[in-house]
């Protein structure tokens, strides 16, 4: 059998079942100090798929960091086949911040496909995908709810994409979204560069939730199975399917004041179900916010402190079968305020 190839980027070539960190020089801070896009290439000795998996698009949204760090340290890796592009921090200037933005208040996964000439969210953008997208022919993208508010583990994936649709049901989270996809995206740059991507929620925003972790990690080595590039026996066997959801919305407060949560992340509800209860301070009105339909909570406000109007609970339907719905015209986490 041929020798295959190595794997080579930014002058860097690694050789067929090795690994190897390569730093992709982007910019520098004000101070001087030099800012990279960090992959970790593992690189397989047999032939098979490039996946990529990026997390911290969004600075603030260290989940991603924390599933990537544990899925490089598993020893299924040592067996691969194919290329896995690792990178767990795209950006760095917000993951430093803790803010979700790039210095200039830009949103990076809505700066694609971005410029090699632009702002900076434009050329970090541009990089990505010049670099490691345009390899690539599986990606899975890890991303977590906004700060405040918690998601239960889920995958996102684009309409029209069977592909996608079958690796989504391999990585088994709680529940599956078909929603459309958003201008200057990375989702919508895959979808133009042919790669079947897949987009996780899991957590809230700087934080590390181990349940959501531990999600991440079981349905990435869930799909490199699927795709052939470690052994089934090497990922963690699914306890159950995951629940294609046909729609979504978030519900409001419906006045100000102290919420008191009666319900949790994954509980499913009824119709009619009280979900909260917003109190005055001083305990002479309280409203309560009820469900209006049967349903599964994939997404919570935490602080008890609400105004009216407040988005509380992400409530996703219950699915009649498990088949592809409709796409869902999900809020971003900077929309639901």
């Amino acid at each position: 059998m041929a020798r295959r190839d190595g794997f080579g980027m930014a002058g860097r070539l690694v050789p067929p079942g090795r690994r190897a960190t390569v730093d992709l020089p982007m910019t520098a801070m004000p101070d001087h100090t030099p800012v990279t896009l960090s992959v970790h290439v593992v690189h397989g000795a047999r032939p098979g798929p490039v996946m990529f998996v990026s997390g911290a698009i969004h600075g603030d949204e260290v989940i991603g960091t924390e599933i990537i760090r544990r899925l490089l340290r598993l020893p299924a890796l040592d067996r691969m086949a194919g290329t896995l592009l690792a990178v767990p921090i795209v950006n760095a200037f917000g993951f430093l911040g803790g803010s979700r933005y790039l210095p200039d208040r830009r949103d990076l996964n809505r700066s694609f496909p971005g410029s090699a000439r632009g702002s900076l969210a434009a050329r970090l953008a541009f990089a990505f995908r010049t670099e490691i997208l345009a390899r690539a022919e599986i990606g899975i993208d890890l991303h977590s709810a906004a700060i405040h508010r918690t998601n239960l583990p889920q995958i996102r994936v684009s309409p029209g994409q069977p592909e996608a649709l079958r690796l989504a049901r391999a990585f088994a989270a709680p529940v599956t979204l078909t929603s459309r996809v958003r201008d200057g995206s990375l989702r919508q740059a895959a979808a133009a560069a042919g790669v079947t991507m897949l987009l996780y929620e899991g957590g809230e925003g700087l934080r590390v939730e181990d349940r959501a972790a531990r999600a991440g990690v079981a349905g990435i080595l869930r799909v490199m199975a699927a795709s052939g590039m470690i052994a089934g026996a090497a990922a963690p066997r699914a306890r159950r399917g995951t629940l294609h959801c046909p729609r979504s919305d978030w519900l409001r407060a419906p006045g100000a004041g102290l919420a008191t949560f009666r319900a949790g992340i994954g509980d499913r509800v009824a119709a009619g179900q009280v979900l909260a209860t917003v109190s005055d301070p001083f305990g002479e009105a309280e409203v309560e916010l009820a469900a209006p339909r049967p349903g599964i909570v994939i997404g919570r406000a935490q602080l008890p402190v609400v105004h009216e109007g407040d988005a509380l609970f992400h409530l996703a339907d219950l699915p009649e079968a498990d088949e592809a719905g409709a796409a869902l015209d999900i809020p971003d986490e900077d929309e639901v305020i």
